[in-house]
């Protein structure tokens, strides 16, 4: 395999992942709007929230990880934008919060930045 073919793929790959992650974050967005819009069981809005912080865990720990390639200030940033999502969850699923319309938008910004 030539290097050109080997760039090919990596280059490939890469996409294909923010391909993944805008899909996963899509998901994850169209249940928040749906908790939004009030529609919603105690259970949907349990695994919804649920799914989105299990959603950001992933991304930390894969922005954590020391072969991560992103630059260390970007990961940094970005990590803690995950936290800020991951405790907004859990505040909305406690109902210590009811206002979701921020975890959308930061949600939605991150889908659209990749």
């Amino acid at each position: 395999m030539t290097f050109e073919a080997y760039e090919a793929v990596v280059d490939d790959s890469g996409y294909e992942a923010r391909t993944r992650e805008r899909q996963a974050l899509s998901l994850g967005i169209d249940r928040l709007e749906r908790i939004q819009t009030g529609h919603f069981s105690f259970e949907d809005l349990v695994e919804s929230l649920l799914y989105v912080r299990r959603l950001w865990t992933i991304f930390i720990e894969d922005l954590a990880h020391p072969d991560n390639g992103l630059p260390d200030k970007l990961r940094a940033d970005i990590i803690s934008i995950g936290l800020w999502v991951v405790k907004e969850a859990d505040r909305l699923r406690e109902q210590r919060s009811n206002d979701v319309v921020q975890l959308i938008e930061i949600n939605r910004l991150i889908r659209d930045a990749l």
